[in-house]
């Protein structure tokens, strides 16, 4: 498993796993070097992409392997990767989240990561089960 910054070139593959983003907000994860291409054998096997939370703390905002390739490990080798570049570039912890009814929580536990904090959006256009944060120092 290579874990590869998202170029220019990944914008149709990611775009069609990731639907939650436009070309506009892609271009700015290239710009960002927030945007990750998750690569095995020499193909696209899934993309992830983080934000920084009050200019210090990268948060996961979204990872996805492609289904064929689930339950093999690479999921847990690409966070683990992330956190290698996160502490690289200099960050102490990172957060990440999941829904509470979503069994990558358990993944995420296995990792290390601590809760921390959940976000209820009942009654809202956002309506959801609680998101359930967790924190991992690096």
């Amino acid at each position: 498993m290579e874990l590869k910054l998202a170029t220019p070139a990944d914008r149709e593959y990611v775009m069609s796993i990731d639907t939650h983003v436009d070309a506009a907000g892609y271009e700015n994860r290239i710009h960002a070097k927030s945007g990750f291409v998750i690569w095995e054998a020499g193909q696209r096997i899934g993309t992830m992409f983080h934000c920084v939370l009050w200019d210090n703390i990268p948060f996961l905002n979204f990872i996805c392997i492609e289904t064929q390739h689930r339950g093999q490990g690479f999921g847990a080798q690409a966070i683990l990767a992330w956190e290698a570049e996160m502490k690289r570039r200099g960050y102490k912890m990172t957060l990440i989240s999941t829904q509470v009814d979503e069994r990558s929580q358990h993944l995420y536990r296995r990792l290390g990561y601590v809760d921390c904090g959940g976000l209820v959006l009942h009654g809202t256009p956002f309506d959801q089960p609680m998101e359930l944060f967790l924190r991992k120092v690096l």
